[in-house]
């Protein structure tokens, strides 16, 4: 699975996706410009010392993702995540090589994208009276539905059976 993030703002969001996506053998693409610098002092500030196990790809505009990652690809598609989409994210059938991609925490991604691409769009249900979840918590929700889609390949799956040894 890729996971993309449209020009993240806040390192903390970022620094939490990335963790993820080590746990999952996911792919993190960064679309410029970031709202923080990705050097060592920043990212150990940030709690990111996994990140040299990260598979990181960043891209100066989305045009430069989609020429590098789709136009040769024809199998993997991109699911853009938004609150303004009319499909579930439980509804979209993903593929192991998908990309999940997720706008600026402030915006969004940009209205002229989602256009283009509505037929891909998906949203995470919630209540009238808040405006969106944060950016780390809507990653982990689409990515962890991806993976169960795709029988958590390659994952551990049994660490609640040694627990429960452990325990017992």
């Amino acid at each position: 699975m890729n996971i993309v993030l449209y020009q993240p703002e806040i390192p903390a969001n970022t620094g939490n996706i990335g963790r993820t996506c080590v746990a999952t053998g996911t792919t993190l693409h960064l679309i410029e410009p970031l709202g923080f610098r990705l050097t060592g002092k920043e990212l150990r500030r940030a709690g990111m010392d996994y990140w040299e196990h990260l598979d990181v790809r960043r891209y100066m505009n989305f045009e430069e993702f989609v020429e590098k990652n789709l136009k040769n690809n024809p199998e993997a598609k991109i699911w853009m995540a938004t609150t303004k989409a009319k499909k579930v994210y439980t509804e979209a059938a993903f593929g192991e090589n998908d990309f999940l991609m997720f706008g600026k925490e402030s915006a969004g991604i940009p209205e002229e994208i989602l256009v283009e691409h509505e037929e891909m769009c998906i949203r995470i249900p919630m209540l009238d009276q808040i405006r969106s979840l944060n950016l780390s918590n809507s990653v982990s929700i689409v990515l962890y539905e991806a993976l169960r889609q795709q029988g958590f390949r390659n994952m551990q799956l049994e660490g609640a059976l040694h627990y429960r040894e452990w325990k017992e």
